[in-house]
């Protein structure tokens, strides 16, 4: 994917509870757009998450990543896995809250709803906080975990888009299709994509699975979501 950082992106802060919150802030390009949360791995906010929020302002939309931790970053599997694990539900749901106001309320984001997308820990996160929050209108999952959380998904107010690897020891076949059948049961509309030959974490191009040509039409199929979702 490159490097895609634009010099008008910027961290910003803000408040939740008594927390202030660090995010990566990328406007759109043209000046405002639609409004995007990106949520992180369970690495943290790494340069790649700034990079998708950048590669989402070029697109046209205004992008807001939270750093769920803090602060920390993770390079190493066991680091991230208890960083993932220490992460508090309760403050994090607030947080998400408080990224949702931050971004609607920035002269950048167009209109009054968001879409919001996560990657790994942060797809559950992104459908956990679709659930929570009435302004969130469309949601994409990229292979989503965390198994300390679990969204209300009765509670969803736009579609979900899914996106998962064939070959995923975190997000399988079994978890992938219980989710289908839970959304298709409440009647709320998704669109699945699992792509052969592909591993968890197929769409970071700074880790050994990432697949150039799925994450590439991956990526169309998110823009396009949000573009008619959103725009």
């Amino acid at each position: 994917m490159g490097d895609n950082r634009l010099m008008s992106s910027e961290m910003i802060q803000f408040s939740a509870g008594n927390t202030n919150v660090d995010a990566y802030l990328a406007p759109a390009v043209g000046g405002k757009g639609p409004g995007i949360i990106v949520l992180q791995e369970w690495w943290g906010l790494v340069p790649h998450i700034k990079n998708v929020a950048d590669r989402f302002a070029a697109a046209g939309f205004t992008a807001l990543a939270p750093d769920l931790y803090g602060g920390k970053t993770a390079t190493e599997p066991d680091d991230a896995g208890s960083l993932m694990m220490a992460l508090g539900i309760g403050e994090t749901e607030r947080v998400l809250a408080e990224a949702v106001a931050a971004l609607l309320a920035n002269p950048a984001t167009q209109g009054d709803k968001v879409g919001v997308v996560g990657f790994c820990m942060g797809g559950q996160l992104s459908l956990f906080a679709a659930c929570c929050n009435p302004a969130i209108r469309a949601c994409v999952d990229f292979y989503g975990i965390h198994p300390n959380v679990q969204p209300a998904l009765r509670d969803l107010n736009g579609p979900v888009l899914g996106i998962f690897a064939e070959d995923d020891a975190y997000a399988g076949p079994d978890q992938v299709n219980a989710l289908t059948e839970e959304l298709t049961l409440l009647g709320k509309p998704h669109q699945f994509i699992t792509y052969p030959g592909t591993k968890h974490a197929f769409f970071n191009d700074e880790r050994p699975a990432y697949n150039e040509e799925a994450a590439k039409d991956a990526w169309s199929r998110v823009t396009a979501f949000f573009t008619e979702e959103l725009g």
